[in-house]
């Protein structure tokens, strides 16, 4: 028990922040992405003897984190979270500096892209191995780079029309 407590607390290290980004990305508000991050690793903890060393642990926490961030949406009303986040996203960049008016615009912005690219372009952002998000997002890591190639150009769009509001 001791050591599985230990290779806990070493997961959540390593990865409480890339699990925070994704799940900042789906939500666009840091209350409900550290409650997700939280949700995520409990559910890692409670499933951390089910592991089947099938992938890398970091894959399979992030398929976690992916599934809760999903499952929180469909259960959010959609319409409101959206205005809600956007006003919060919205407030957040009044009070901020100008770095972090940019920070807040490229989670907008990211919050406006299909599910399967919020994923991976997050990863992306959090510098996961293109081989370990190529295993998550289900596709061949040539596939991945064109679909990377893609999703920043798209990404590109959406930021300089949010700019421009």
């Amino acid at each position: 028990m001791n050591n599985q407590r230990q290779l806990f607390q070493q997961l959540f290290e390593d990865n409480s922040k890339k699990v925070y980004h994704l799940c900042y990305g789906y939500t666009g508000d840091r209350d409900s992405a550290n409650d997700l991050m939280q949700e995520t690793f409990i559910k890692v903890w409670q499933n951390l003897d089910k592991f089947r060393n099938q992938s890398q642990l970091s894959t399979w926490i992030y398929r976690i984190a992916v599934n809760t961030c999903l499952s929180y949406l469909r259960t959010a009303k959609r319409r409101a979270t959206d205005e809600l986040n956007d006003n919060i996203i919205e407030n957040y960049a009044e009070e901020a500096s100008e770095k972090q008016e940019q920070i807040a615009l490229l989670y907008k912005s990211i919050a406006q892209l299909e599910e399967n690219e919020r994923i991976i372009i997050t990863m992306v952002l959090d510098e996961v191995p293109y081989t370990e998000i190529a295993e998550v997002a289900g596709i061949s890591e040539g596939n991945l780079r064109v679909k990377i190639h893609r999703i920043k150009h798209k990404l590109t769009e959406i930021y300089n029309s949010n700019e421009r509001v």
